[in-house]
């Protein structure tokens, strides 16, 4: 069931019962990255899967990662109803929370922050810079194969045509703006001398084989949290959860208690 909060400005899907939990979508995908694991978790927890700013029937808002952030600190209270929510991101949905989190220090009880990190190396913010000129120039179509690559590993794109072949079609449908504001927020991002803010636990997953957010950035960042353990997923690239759910899952388990 989708419904609307944060006054009307966040769409998100809403199933099961229990403790809130938000799920936070990367910015080369779109919420149904999460589609294979919120069946298991909608058993135990009230599962919220929003559509960030910009996204779906999200509206979007000016003002860089830090009005992402508010907006969606906004949705969460607003789904959240005053019980203690959990809030997962994955990808730019890690940095969205993180974000959050620092701007809003009480939003949360726990995080997990899968593929993110606090700040990109100079080779990577460098790369955001490229995907938004590009996409400037010559539109979405021209960067699709390398936001593939930075999702998926090549021999799992080989091996999985139909999913790539919806993940593509899932980008191209990014708004072009959202997507280059975005880009370029990432660029210049450096959390690192706020992370001690945030005091609550938080669990910091990484894929393997990564290489949107590798895992020195996540170990970075599990550093520079007070209260922070770093798992590292066998196998997989930027969007585990779609990649091996059931594996994804099994990391997230104990933490989730």
């Amino acid at each position: 069931m989708d419904r609307l909060l944060a006054n009307g400005t966040v769409n998100a899907a809403q199933s099961g019962e229990g403790p809130p939990l938000f799920l936070f979508h990367s910015l080369l995908s779109d919420r149904a990255s999460f589609d294979a694991i919120v069946p298991e978790l909608r058993a135990s927890f009230r599962t919220i899967v929003p559509e960030l700013p910009g996204f779906g029937r999200s509206r979007a808002v000016e003002g860089g990662l830090a009005a992402v952030a508010d907006r969606m600190a906004e949705a969460v209270r607003d789904a959240a109803g005053g019980a203690p929510a959990i809030v997962l991101g994955n990808g730019y949905g890690g940095f969205v929370a993180l974000q959050m989190a620092i701007r809003h220090l009480e939003i949360a009880g726990k995080l997990i922050l899968a593929d993110s990190g606090a700040a990109f190396s100079e080779p990577g913010r460098e790369a955001f810079r490229n995907m938004a000129r590009v996409s400037r120039e010559e539109g979405l179509e021209a960067i699709t194969d390398v936001a593939m690559r930075r999702l998926f590993a090549p021999a799992f794109q080989a091996q999985h045509p139909e999913l790539m072949r919806d993940r593509r079609a899932a980008f191209l449908r990014t708004d072009s703006d959202v997507f280059r504001a975005a880009c370029e927020a990432l660029a210049s991002l450096d959390l690192r001398t706020e992370l001690a803010a945030v005091k609550v636990p938080v669990l910091v997953l990484v894929g393997e084989h990564d290489e949107a957010t590798p895992p020195p950035m996540s170990h970075e960042l599990a550093a520079g949290l007070p209260h922070a353990e770093l798992k590292i997923i066998p196998g997989c690239a930027h969007v585990p959860q779609l990649q091996s759910p059931q594996q994804f899952l099994a990391a997230i388990e104990a933490f989730l208690l």
